[in-house]
């Protein structure tokens, strides 16, 4: 299952990590950025998993 955001819809981040050999880069390793992820209680009383950016502006609210 991937992991979402249930606000906005944030996904995971494919990212390249390039590595210099003899005078070049060579990307070498790619690997996936998750976004940080917290179970938060929304005005309604539901449970859902939220990102650190949704649940800062929710409490702006």
């Amino acid at each position: 299952m991937i992991q979402t955001c249930e606000i906005c819809k944030k996904q995971y981040n494919l990212a390249t990590r390039l590595v210099k050999l003899r005078g070049k880069y060579n990307p070498t390793v790619k690997r996936q950025q998750k976004p940080n992820l917290q179970w938060v209680r929304l005005f309604s009383g539901k449970r859902v998993k939220a990102c650190a950016k949704c649940i800062k502006a929710l409490g702006k609210v």
